[in-house]
């Protein structure tokens, strides 16, 4: 049964509190597969990928067949149905647009003393993107990864996603086509990761590496960091749904449960002031997951990781979400701006009756890539940012280094960094 809270309940911070500790993964620990895997990678690159490509892909991978063509993409794009390409191109439309709005300026100025000063925004060069393969497909996120990569000008794009018995879903090849991206190659796995980092056999190394993946996926990320930039180590998929009692039950069901049909470890939560209503969006969810075509999945979320909190007033609800950070958030209530000025954290927030969270996910046009586990206390969701990095410019006339010139070797005095000082001095005029 769903966790039933209470926020009049003497231990209520207390039950809270557990349940936001609560860990939602399995629990395995797969960093020593995972670097096992990595190290077998770097040091013996495409034999490596064959290799682990054939152990868990049943795929018999070569040199000749790990891009995939121009002409592959083609032909899958044709069996595509015509209304999933035009839903397809309407969204990466919506995406390129919102992200074009997100570059950043260049800025160049001469202060006081004259020292010119400002900073410039380049893209990295290159950009890995991993895309679930197999029961996972998701074209959109292939979208939402891509896209902005390509908006803040990254030239080349390589996109790896498993391919059980050779075979790749052909929408997720059509969106490859779509957002802009350059090389597709059929392999998986931490394998992958390591290979779009350290480069192996046709494989090329890129300098950031996005997308969603399995633990695995996650861990080979996590193991890889430094060497290359990630988006982040993504944790399970949650909504926190702030509803008051005017809402139809059904339609808060129905998004809760667009979460929990992810995995059995995503979480779904309602905040709502009104205990009647808690007990119809309850009855709307059991009914609605006896006709789910994933119910194992999504009740196995909503039964062991998901929660109907109870609050005296929605004036409650900000400081509980601040604590929770959630990766979405709805505001299903009368005036949704209100309680949105009063929240700090969450990856992304979603206004009103008439907003479900998966318009986010596909076409509203802001990136679905969004901070789990708290992290949004911190981190920000995918943006053309993390394509891209700034670089301070300093520029002194003789004048100007006379001007700041002193402080600078003195403090580097103070730091015992004499050569420091020197660089500075003899440039100085007695």
């Amino acid at each position: 049964m769903v966790t039933r809270l209470d926020a009049s309940d003497a231990g209520f911070d207390q039950a809270f509190a557990a349940f936001l500790a609560k860990d939602r993964d399995d629990g395995a620990d797969v960093s020593g597969v995972v670097r096992d895997i990595v190290a077998a990678v770097r040091k013996n690159g495409l034999d490596a990928l064959l290799t682990y490509t054939r152990q868990f892909d049943g795929f018999d991978l070569t040199a000749k067949n790990i891009a995939v063509s121009e002409k592959e993409i083609a032909d899958a794009e044709a069996v595509c149905d015509a209304e999933d390409i035009k839903a397809l191109e309407f969204a990466a439309d919506r995406i390129r647009s919102y992200h074009e709005k997100q570059l950043p300026s260049d800025v160049r100025y001469t202060d006081d003393q004259g020292v010119t000063l400002g900073w410039r925004w380049t893209s990295v060069d290159a950009a890995g993107l991993y895309a679930p393969g197999g029961r996972a497909a998701y074209p959109s996120s292939v979208l939402m990864n891509a896209i902005p990569a390509k908006v803040a000008g990254v030239g080349r794009l390589a996109m790896v996603t498993p391919a059980p018995n050779g075979e790749i879903n052909p929408l997720v090849l059509a969106a490859a086509r779509r957002a802009g991206i350059d090389e597709v190659y059929r392999i998986g796995g931490a394998q992958s990761i390591a290979a779009l980092a350290f480069g192996a056999g046709p494989i090329k190394p890129v300098n950031v590496i996005v997308g969603p993946g399995n633990a695995y996926v996650a861990e080979a990320k996590r193991q890889v960091f430094g060497v290359v930039g990630i988006d982040s180590v993504a944790g399970p998929s949650e909504i926190l749904v702030v509803a008051d009692g005017k809402n139809n039950p059904d339609w808060i069901a129905a998004d809760l449960l667009s979460q929990a049909e992810h995995d059995p470890s995503s979480q779904s939560i309602l905040i709502t002031d009104d205990t009647s209503f808690a007990e119809k969006v309850s009855s709307a969810v059991d009914a609605q997951l006896a006709q789910s075509s994933r119910r194992e999945i999504a009740d196995a979320a909503w039964t062991n990781n998901s929660a109907i909190i109870v609050v005296a007033s929605l004036a409650d609800a900000p400081a509980l979400v601040d604590r929770m950070a959630p990766e979405h958030l709805e505001l299903a209530v009368d005036d949704p701006e209100a309680l949105l000025q009063k929240v700090r954290h969450a990856g992304a927030i979603f206004l009103g009756r008439h907003t479900p969270e998966a318009v986010g996910d596909y076409v509203a046009g802001p990136d679905h890539v969004l901070p789990t586990a708290q992290a949004a206390r911190y981190a920000s969701g995918l943006s053309v940012l993390d394509f891209m990095k700034r670089t301070s410019i300093v520029g002194c006339d003789e004048e100007a280094l006379s001007k700041i010139g002193p402080a600078a070797a003195r403090l580097a005095d103070a730091e015992g960094l004499p050569s420091h000082a020197k660089s500075v001095r003899v440039r100085l005029k007695d």
